[in-house]
């Protein structure tokens, strides 16, 4: 069955899917800061458990922590240490975060982080979600989250940019045709010559507009610049070299089928700055009849069972998953 980038990456990562139910979903690499892991690490106290999978997770600092901090900033600072150092977490020092994805990313993962930061790491090919406090305590715990798979789209620009154009330019026009809440409830295959064409920089320009027009996130499939970029750049070579396999599978095939296909041309792609106007996604007969219905449901609440608990039960589905995906890359001693 024909199969778009989005769909193969996901179903290699659910771990469990039941009718009416979100789905269990695997999470190759967690990101944590020192605000929405504050919460979560209580979460576990109370629980008395340790962090499921510590190899697979990273928590991220400010270099730069002579900068004199707020109350608020230092409280959460002094908790963030504590927290690594009683659940035995490495910490990365970061300059800028654009810096740190050679480390956590590569084609075919899902990785959880900050909703501000999770688009820019879909232009390596990997399927990146924004997530809060609720799920990052799920994540900690059972290294998966509950989440309902979202609507596919893609967005495809094809044709020669005129001269001086660039990836910002690109989007300022997307915003305009597609307006703030066009894409919600999808998560975004950017596609088309006119993006492939850019560099690895200029796909991350592209895949961080995806939340501006209200999407779960967005991805660019991996190609031959991916990979060379990766070669030149990634500490994770090992594990990328062990999944070759799967990642040369990693496009949409020629039937496959989105929700909404969206075509746009570089040649209608100016200089400046563009109104928001009428998008075209909203001019689609089906999705005028479907408006109300496209909304992305974050949470994940089960009816009388709290979701992490629900995780922690399952825990031997979880293991015989890791198993079966020969995870044990990520946690051997």
């Amino acid at each position: 069955m024909a199969q778009t980038v989005f769909d193969k990456i996901w179903s290699e990562h659910v771990v469990s899917s039941d009718a009416g139910f979100p789905d269990t979903l695997y999470i190759d690499a967690h990101l944590i800061n020192k605000i929405t892991s504050l919460a979560a690490f209580e979460g576990l106290r109370k629980r008395q458990i340790p962090v499921y999978r510590p190899k697979q997770t990273s928590v991220i600092t400010d270099k730069n922590q002579h900068i004199p901090l707020s109350e608020l900033a230092r409280f959460q600072l002094d908790m963030l240490n504590r927290n690594c150092n009683d659940f035995n977490l490495n910490k990365i020092e970061r300059l800028r975060f654009d810096q740190l994805f050679p480390y956590v990313s590569y084609p075919g993962q899902t990785i959880v982080c900050d909703k501000q930061f999770s688009d820019i790491l879909g232009a390596l090919g990997s399927i990146a979600i924004g997530i809060s406090e609720l799920h990052v305590e799920q994540v900690l715990a059972t290294q998966c989250m509950l989440i309902h798979k979202p609507k596919r789209m893609k967005i495809e620009v094809n044709g020669k940019l005129a001269k001086g154009l660039e990836a910002k330019d690109i989007n300022h026009y997307l915003l305009s045709e597609i307006a703030a809440d066009g894409a919600n409830g999808y998560f975004i295959e950017y596609a088309g010559d006119t993006i492939l064409n850019l560099d690895i920089e200029g796909r991350m320009t592209i895949c961080k507009m995806s939340r501006e027009i209200g999407a779960l996130g967005g991805l660019i499939a991996p190609d031959e610049k991916t990979f060379a970029f990766i070669q030149k750049n990634c500490t994770m070579m090992e594990t990328v070299n062990k999944d070759i396999a799967y990642q040369s599978e990693l496009f949409s095939d020629d039937r496959a089928v989105f929700d909404e296909v969206l075509e746009f041309d570089a040649e209608d792609i100016g200089i400046g700055n563009y109104g928001i106007g009428l998008s075209k996604l909203m001019q689609s007969k089906s999705n005028l009849q479907n408006t109300g219905m496209i909304a992305f449901d974050t949470s994940a609440i089960l009816s009388g069972y709290n979701d992490t608990d629900y995780l922690l039960s399952r825990l031997e589905n979880i293991e015989e998953f890791e198993h079966s995906k020969d995870y044990k890359i990520f946690n051997e001693d």
